[in-house]
């Protein structure tokens, strides 16, 4: 059985790969690779917070602080402190972890709608600490973050780069930068869900009364799964200051907070790749309507309505769902 999921989580990845590395050949303009860039550091994150969400079933409607808090402190490390991007994005990470074991530990004690709360909390708090310290982050009026660098070597989108034979613009680097990113980022996933981790996580989603009476340490869990989607969304917050290059504490905001949850229960709560399709949705969906001008925001919501009353169980889950009643008909009819 466990080789059998491996097989699958395998093919999943193969066929994400395809995806992002043929997408290319449909992008006609920077806009439009600026726009994939964003939506493959965006899915990231929320994979880190499906891991926290979808396989815990712990709730968390403050994630975006732990993302701003990353991009800030990249921000100043490389801008007033001189420090190479990759560094900066580590050590940002490291103490993004260590603050969300911090709060983690007293706030995952408590269930429902008190932990939705309390996670909303920690995510106003850091906002207003990144707007109320001026001298540090700008405040409102947010702060500029350089290019992003690498053993001096620089990735800018309004540099052009030479990658084995193939001249790319910045747009199209930093594209494919991000997709990479975002591969390592699922790959990374599908390695703590299938292994031991992993299967005490749903063991705790299922019901955390009966994991603790089997011996899992929920408690220790619910803090390790938390920590580890502040990391992930600590470094993608990193790399979204610089291919942003300037930030605000918009960032850690509510808006932003709301956007990374609702692409989770879109694309289907505990599917990787379906939180990715909910992040490609999400982020396009504006796009589409922006000619609907004031009735845009009326039509996203009813779209997103309708999807939860007919799809609850998300996008990717209920279309695999449908495709497979429909190829079982077919095979015993054929039968």
């Amino acid at each position: 059985m466990l080789n059998r999921f491996m097989q699958m989580r395998l093919r999943d990845l193969i066929i994400l790969a395809v995806i992002l590395f043929a997408l290319p050949l449909f992008l006609n303009n920077p806009f439009h690779y600026d726009l994939a860039t964003q939506m493959a550091i965006i899915a990231a994150t929320v994979v880190g917070l499906n891991l926290l969400v979808g396989f815990a079933g712990q709730i968390s409607l403050g994630h975006a602080g732990f993302f701003g808090l990353g991009a800030y402190f990249t921000g100043i490390m490389t801008s007033n402190y001189g420090w190479s991007s990759v560094p900066a994005l580590v050590v940002g990470a490291i103490l993004v972890g260590i603050v969300a074991w911090i709060v983690g530990r007293p706030i995952l004690r408590l269930k429902g709608h008190y932990l939705s709360m309390a996670t909303l909390a920690v995510g106003f708090i850091i906002a207003i600490i990144l707007n109320n310290e001026r001298a540090l982050t700008g405040g409102p009026d947010g702060m500029p973050v350089p290019a992003f660098t690498v053993f001096g070597w620089e990735l800018s989108p309004f540099g052009s780069y030479n990658l084995l034979g193939m001249e790319l613009n910045g747009s199209e680097a930093w594209y494919l930068f991000a997709a990479v990113v975002l591969l390592v980022a699922v790959w990374l996933a599908q390695n703590l869900i299938d292994s031991p981790i992993g299967r005490a996580l749903r063991s705790v989603h299922g019901s955390e009364v009966a994991a603790r009476v089997v011996g899992v340490d929920t408690a220790r869990y619910k803090s390790l799964v938390f920590v580890v989607s502040a990391i992930y969304a600590s470094a993608m917050g990193s790399l979204y200051a610089h291919f942003q290059g300037f930030i605000t504490p918009a960032v850690a905001g509510f808006d932003f907070s709301i956007l990374f949850i609702t692409m989770v229960v879109l694309g289907g709560m505990g599917s990787t790749m379906g939180v990715i399709l909910g992040a490609v949705v999400l982020k396009l969906l504006p796009q589409v309507l922006a000619d609907f001008q004031e009735l845009e925001t009326v039509m996203f919501g009813a779209i997103l309505m309708l999807t939860m009353i007919f799809m609850p169980k998300g996008l990717l889950p209920t279309i695999q769902t449908a495709v497979g009643k429909r190829m079982k008909k077919k095979a015993g009819g054929q039968a």
